[in-house]
């Protein structure tokens, strides 16, 4: 076979990996509906590409190639399944369901995996393998992985490979309560592991520390960088070396990288590989060519085992062997064959890292530097070649990750381009001086820390750049969540921007085709959108009203809810203003809510005790007591009651009737009840009084809550959804 058969056979294995989603076929036991849709989908596609294509293209491949493809895309369909983590049958995670309990005390002996991380709860992490379970005295044999947090006095001196035992709670991992949440469950599935366990005592079964590892190796290599060099500096070497995932960066570090949209710095790529390749096949150059191939694959294999297996750095790894390869059978790289053939490796390996966001980010990046980099350095021949790479380079990587990147974060770093344009002569000092660092503090950890030490005030002025952009006004930009189909769409418009003389004539009209489908749909529901969320915190109720283009929110919640739940929601919808806030709680924690919300949001008018009353379009919000608090909303003809947490049945009956009550969920006046009508009755609480719910059913009036339901959402054409499925048998 030539060339474009092996092409079209990587392709065709790629494509079928991203239809898994489209089909939806990645969870563990689809229907055999899905296997059939997706079997004869794939099988017609390939019949139609044998029977029409080689018409068109008669030098192209004969008609056998293409039903080939369709085989491998099969394959690749089937093989994909078939690697998707499923709990075994003695799996730890079992106990919880033969027991119906979310959440049981056990003592779980066995082996840590990974080095400890600092959660943004400064709790400890770790995953880990359990062998043995014990439980009321019983012990059982036991397998399966298990993400593990400990408190911090509990985190110190535990290293990968250390056999412990860990008493504190099982529980099961919950799926997402509110839009646009992290969903952990999901992520643990992803990671097989099917259970968490907060651990709350340790006991090291060890007698002696190993005396050799990479994770040792690893250790060793920060300790040096951050022992003269100090926090956060340090650990940012560190990182840029190695890697986020092998330093446990501080929070606000990694945070204000990623606002900067920077965050490709902190992550072990082919920057790295590239450059740690080129020093080592630069230093051997008197060498013959077989001791470079073999001192380069010890080199990518060593840096491999230090960051860990990640998908892009095992990308930039292949793709550094196919180099190595070339140099000694003395050949020209061809480097988007060779970025195709190291996709279509590692995803022989882990079929699951298709959906990987690092490997797909790499792999776009790397792309767009082989197939858009000489065009832009060609347009900027005027300016000297240097000037014109540094501004090439960033440019190109992020066209081709700008539609990825908004489809996943919704969010656009405003300043990205010229914060990499002028971070690339740091960046390149930094990596390469700590990797010369690195190099000496794995011989003689002392030199390793002086080496380090003079790139101190290069990475501090780093440091101070970054954060120099994210205080900018406007440094990020919430545009809204780009649909997949529009992502796919703006792909296929790129691509034809790339391949054909004719489009590339009118790339400008493509940028503007594509800026359009960027924010003219987003913009369009924005202004005919009518909309309320109750999300589901555990302390004072938060809401959101969007109203043809105004968003009031009533709380902040505490700065955990505010950072991780509110601004990612607000984020996808493409909010970056608050018209109208309204603090509706004594919480204490409300402060550190909107403080956290004014890092992203502009807040334009806030509702004030002499105020009592906001009114845009078909909304109106008025304070009607404070003391208990009641707060009354007129939306679209429909009253909304929202009682504080105060005891409902101190609630005076004073009030109008309404369509929908929201309360604490605590006992109701049946006075109230029968006063205000409601049609609809919200409890934002893990728990409904039970007294009340049987005055709900008997009323039947329609009850929601927050710790069955999740996030409840009205919408003025859907009516009320919920985030969490529920049947009817669990209404009461």
């Amino acid at each position: 076979m030539n060339r474009n058969s092996w092409t079209i056979l990587c392709l065709a294995y790629a494509i079928a990996l991203l239809s898994t989603n489209i089909f939806g076929i990645t969870n563990p036991n689809p229907s055999w509906q899905t296997w059939f849709i997706t079997v004869t989908g794939l099988g017609f596609l390939s019949v139609l590409a044998a029977i029409f294509i080689p018409r068109f293209w008669r030098r192209g491949p004969k008609w056998q190639l293409w039903l080939t493809a369709g085989l491998v895309a099969i394959f690749a369909v089937v093989y994909f399944q078939i690697r998707i983590p499923q709990p075994g049958s003695n799996d730890v995670s079992n106990l919880l369901k033969e027991s119906n309990n979310k959440s049981q005390f056990v003592t779980v002996t066995g082996k840590i995996l990974t080095q400890t991380r600092l959660t943004s709860s400064d709790r400890v992490q770790f995953w880990f393998e359990a062998q043995q379970l014990q439980k009321r005295g019983n012990e059982q044999q036991v397998t399966g992985k298990l993400y593990v947090t400990v408190p911090p006095e509990q985190g110190t001196n535990l290293y990968p490979t250390q056999k412990i035992e860990i008493r504190g709670i099982l529980y099961q991992p919950s799926s997402p309560s509110n839009p646009g949440s992290f969903d952990f469950r999901a992520y643990l599935a992803n990671q097989g592991a099917f259970a968490g366990l907060k651990g709350l005592e340790i006991e090291s079964m060890e007698e002696e520390t190993p005396t050799w590892g990479l994770w040792q190796l690893r250790q060793r290599i920060v300790n040096a960088q951050v022992l003269w060099m100090g926090k956060p500096e340090g650990l940012l070497l560190g990182s840029m070396v190695l890697g986020q995932r092998a330093v446990d960066l501080p929070s606000d570090i990694r945070d204000a990288f990623i606002k900067a949209g920077l965050a490709h710095i902190l992550a072990a790529s082919g920057f790295q590989v590239s450059l740690l390749l080129g020093v080592v096949i630069r230093l051997t150059g008197r060498f013959s060519a077989r001791s470079q191939f073999i001192l380069g694959l010890c080199t990518i294999g060593l840096y491999l085992g230090l960051t860990g297996l990640q998908a892009s750095v095992a990308r930039a790894g292949v793709m550094g062997v196919g180099a190595l390869v070339a140099l000694i059978a003395e050949r020209k790289v061809r480097q988007l064959g060779s970025l195709l053939v190291a996709g279509t490796l590692l995803l022989l390996f882990n079929p699951l890292w298709i959906w990987d966001l690092g490997f797909q980010l790499s792999f776009l990046a790397t792309f767009g530097l082989i197939v858009t980099m000489p065009a832009l350095e060609k347009r900027l021949d005027w300016l000297p070649p240097a000037l014109a790479t540094l501004i090439s380079l960033p440019l190109a990587a992020s066209v081709w990750t700008f539609p990825l990147l908004l489809h996943a974060f919704s969010v656009v770093a405003t300043y990205s381009i010229p914060a990499n344009i002028i971070a690339a002569p740091l960046v390149s000092a930094i990596s390469l001086g700590g990797m010369v660092s690195a190099g000496a503090a794995l011989l003689y950890p002392p030199i390793g820390s002086a080496i380090a030490w003079l790139l101190y005030y290069p990475t501090h002025l780093l440091v101070q750049l970054v954060q120099f952009f994210t205080t900018l006004p406007g440094s990020s930009l919430a545009v809204g969540r780009l649909s997949l189909g529009w992502m796919l769409l703006i792909y296929l418009l790129m691509a034809l921007v790339w391949l054909h003389p004719w489009w590339q004539r009118r790339w400008w009209l493509v940028g503007l085709v594509i800026v359009s489908l960027i924010v003219i749909p987003i913009r369009y529901s924005q202004l005919n959108l009518l909309q309320v969320t109750i999300f589901a915190t555990k302390q004072a109720p938060v809401l959101v009203i969007q109203d043809r283009g105004k968003v009031a929110l009533i709380n902040s919640g505490d700065r955990n809810t505010a950072k991780y739940t509110i601004v990612p929601f607000l984020n996808r919808q493409g909010i970056n203003r608050l018209d109208y806030t309204v603090t509706f709680s004594s919480s204490s924690n409300q402060a550190d809510g909107w403080s956290e919300i004014e890092k992203s949001l502009t807040i334009k008018h806030q509702l004030s005790p002499s105020d009592k009353t906001i009114s845009f379009d078909s909304t109106k919000i008025q304070l009607l007591d404070t003391s208990p608090s009641i707060l009354q909303l007129q939306i679209q003809g429909q009253t909304w009651f929202l009682l504080g947490k105060s005891n409902p049945e101190a609630i005076n009956t004073n009030i109008l009737t309404g369509t929908v009550l929201l309360w604490s969920g605590k006992s109701l006046n049946e006075k109230l009840l029968e006063k205000i009508q409601p049609q609809v009755a919200i409890a934002i609480s893990p728990t409904v009084n039970q007294k009340t719910q049987q005055q709900l059913q008997q009323r039947q009036i329609k009850l929601y809550w927050t710790g069955r339901d999740g996030a409840i959402q009205w919408n003025r054409d859907r009516g009320f959804q919920t985030t969490l499925e529920t049947s009817e048998s669990d209404l009461f």
